[in-house]
């Protein structure tokens, strides 16, 4: 299973009114877990960046003066995440800048390109419901460390994200532990030939044992009236 941890920074809030993607930064899971590789370039916009925006992420104009166009990273940047399941915080807002860009090279779009999108922002409000689901509000909760965390950067937010999505997932270790398992239960070989497991020793309960556990479940069923789980309704002692 190869996932992509992605994340944008751009010159302002819509593509729609010719704002650009400024940054891209990507980490690699294999298997739910950090492989080391990622993909990271800053962009060169060829249009001013909204002050709001540098606020943010404190990227200005003269830093991408000598950064590449768009149309010069995307063949790197598609071969990285393609075919590979993208997990994005509020996804809608980076799928729509990198689907412009795309776009507007006569490209295929991220639906196209990728496996599928994973929100993350949409799942830690499925979560918990009325809590806050910033990057920053989630590494707080799940206790991952963003103190370096004094500006909005690509890189850094998508290796943050990674280990957030890692956390609200936890469980599903479980599930591809189950699918990796070799057939036949896992049985020990020899030379290539499965080791016969030698029969279970059943230890059946002796009568004075079976008197005892009987006796607890008629106390049980006294103290409430008659309901014990363990006994059929009929077999319940009265009183």
């Amino acid at each position: 299973m190869r996932q992509i941890v992605l994340d944008t920074e751009t010159t302002g809030l819509d593509w729609r009114n010719g704002d650009r993607v400024i940054e891209i930064g990507c980490v690699e899971l294999l298997n739910r877990k950090l492989s080391g590789r990622h993909y990271h370039v800053f962009i060169n916009p060829g249009r001013s960046i909204d002050a709001e925006a540098v606020a943010v992420h404190g990227i200005t104009e003269e830093f991408l003066a000598d950064k590449p166009k768009f149309a010069e990273v995307a063949a790197g940047f598609e071969e990285f995440v393609r075919d590979a399941e993208l997990i994005i915080h509020n996804a809608s807002f980076d799928v729509g800048f990198l689907d412009c860009e795309l776009d507007l090279l006569g490209r295929g779009r991220i639906d196209s390109l990728c496996a599928g999108v994973i929100d993350t922002l949409r799942m830690a409000k499925e979560q918990n419901p009325g809590k806050k689901a910033s990057l920053d509000a989630l590494c707080e909760r799940y206790a991952i460390d963003n103190a370096h965390r004094t500006l909005h950067g690509a890189l850094l937010d998508a290796e943050l994200l990674a280990e957030v999505y890692l956390a609200m997932t936890r469980g599903q270790e479980s599930l591809i532990m189950s699918l990796e398992e070799e057939p036949g239960g896992g049985a020990l070989e020899v030379d290539g030939t499965p080791a016969i497991r030698p029969p279970l020793k059943v230890l059946r309960a002796s009568s004075a044992e079976l008197d005892a556990h009987a006796d607890v479940l008629a106390q049980i069923a006294k103290a409430n009236r008659g309901n014990c789980l363990w006994l059929p309704p009929q077999a319940a002692p009265e009183g």
